[in-house]
């Protein structure tokens, strides 16, 4: 069984193979090899400290983070924010949204010297972490300096569970320093305890994602969008964070669909931004017509797929798009957020694999807003059925509009905890 001590030395062996694989994943994203020393906290920060710092990993994280953020600098106008993550995207989402609002680096890997380092200079009163990126370093240094740690919006799958299972001796330490745990279910509440959480920190708020707003802005550039490139006449889909073995199948059902309705539009926005390539490559090998979003051209008549090659605009594309499928779920990925084409009134599709956001699927499943499909035929089928009744469309998609207000309010009940542990954290230090 691993300990906190075995598991930083392991840490610290990987360091060359960690370095590695950065230099291995900047050949398709070049962005992996600038900021190496954030990752490492070599890197002297020029930051304000004594605020709040919320780790949000990557850009879905980094999105549910955005209100919460928002409500944060609302409550505590005096407080830096520090906003780290872990990847590219992540980073170039939190600029997108914040811009020089809060302060954001990376979050430097979980070696014991790197995260004293990182608390060093950062010295925040209130460490928040989104959902389940667990690192027990990083943690335990806060639990040290007598820094609250908040795991938000906590979600933890049985498959996961399973997996945290398997090193008790590592996870249960980690679990018990953690001063709140707000989950998204009991059941997910109930597999926080089991793995050592302590029961006075569990407290089930829902998820945040339920209290998804859309912004009147983001509608009116959807209109004026579906106006220029004459929408109105087509019949549009988003797939939307696709991974690597679905473009093929996503294409295959939208081959069929044009046999049907030669008019139709399919909108493809691939997950990782190193895959637009490929995924063009792929577009191009079905013999299709297709335009990619990075050319900033309009869209023609002729085209049959626009490429979603840009960051940040797959909200627009379901605003745009008459239904939506729901990528990593035709791969053992466990899909992404439903609640997103839900929130603007869309019908939804997804493939079986959906254990990361298992009980949100299930309600709008069961509210006729997601219809599950194994095949492409199934999917080209089902987008048939959407395409020749606007009636059925505007069913599901009002379907999925109750299920986000009936489970609305998490939000609040976050920062009432957090407000909470700032409190106890501001009355100890003086």
């Amino acid at each position: 069984m691993m300990n906190r001590t075995l598991y930083s030395i392991l840490l610290y062996l990987a360091v060359p193979f960690i370095w590695l694989r950065l230099q291995f994943r900047a050949r398709q994203a070049p962005a992996y090899r600038q900021r190496i020393a954030e990752r490492f906290a070599l890197k002297k920060l020029a930051f304000k400290p004594g605020g709040i710092w919320l780790h949000a990993v990557s850009v879905g994280e980094s999105i549910a983070a955005a209100p919460v953020i928002k409500q944060l600098q609302q409550l505590y106008p005096q407080l830096p924010i520090t906003l780290t993550c872990m990847t590219p995207t992540g980073s170039e989402r939190i600029q997108a949204l914040f811009g020089d609002s809060v302060q954001h680096c990376y979050l430097p890997y979980d070696l014991p010297c790197a995260a004293k380092r990182f608390l060093n200079q950062v010295q925040p009163k209130l460490a928040i972490v989104m959902e389940t990126e667990l690192w027990p370093n990083h943690i335990h240094q806060c639990y040290l300096r007598s820094i609250p740690v908040v795991l938000a919006n906590a979600r933890l799958s049985e498959r996961s569970a399973k997996g945290y299972a398997k090193f008790q001796r590592l996870t249960a330490p980690m679990l018990a320093e953690l001063s709140g745990i707000a989950v998204q279910s009991q059941a997910e509440a109930e597999r926080f305890l089991q793995l050592g959480a302590q029961p006075a920190a569990v407290q089930v708020t829902g998820s945040i994602k339920f209290d998804l707003s859309v912004a009147p802005e983001l509608l009116q550039s959807a209109a004026q969008l579906a106006d220029t490139w004459h929408l109105a006449s087509r019949f549009v889909w988003v797939a939307g964070s696709t991974h690597a073995g679905e473009d093929e199948l996503i294409l295959q059902a939208h081959q069929q669909l044009l046999q049907q309705v030669p008019e139709a539009l399919l909108i493809l926005v691939p997950r990782h931004p190193e895959r637009f390539n490929q995924v063009a490559q792929l577009i191009e090998q079905q013999g299709l017509r297709s335009m990619r979003r990075s050319q900033q051209r309009a869209l023609q008549a002729a085209d049959q797929v626009l490429l979603g090659d840009s960051m940040g605009e797959l909200m627009l594309w379901y605003a745009v798009a008459d239904a939506a499928f729901v990528g990593g779920t035709w791969v053992d990925n466990g899909g992404h957020n439903f609640l997103e084409p839900a929130a603007l009134a869309k019908p939804i599709a997804a493939g079986p694999s959906r254990f990361n956001f298992l009980e949100i699927a299930e309600q709008l499943q069961q509210a006729g807003a997601l219809t599950l499909v194994s095949t492409p035929s199934a999917l080209a089928e089902q987008l048939l059925g959407w395409q020749q009744s606007e009636a059925l469309r505007q069913q599901q998609g009002q379907a999925g509009i109750k299920v986000l207000q009936q489970n609305q309010g998490a939000l609040a009940q976050l920062i009432g905890l957090l407000q909470l542990q700032l409190e106890k954290a501001e009355s100890s230090s003086v």
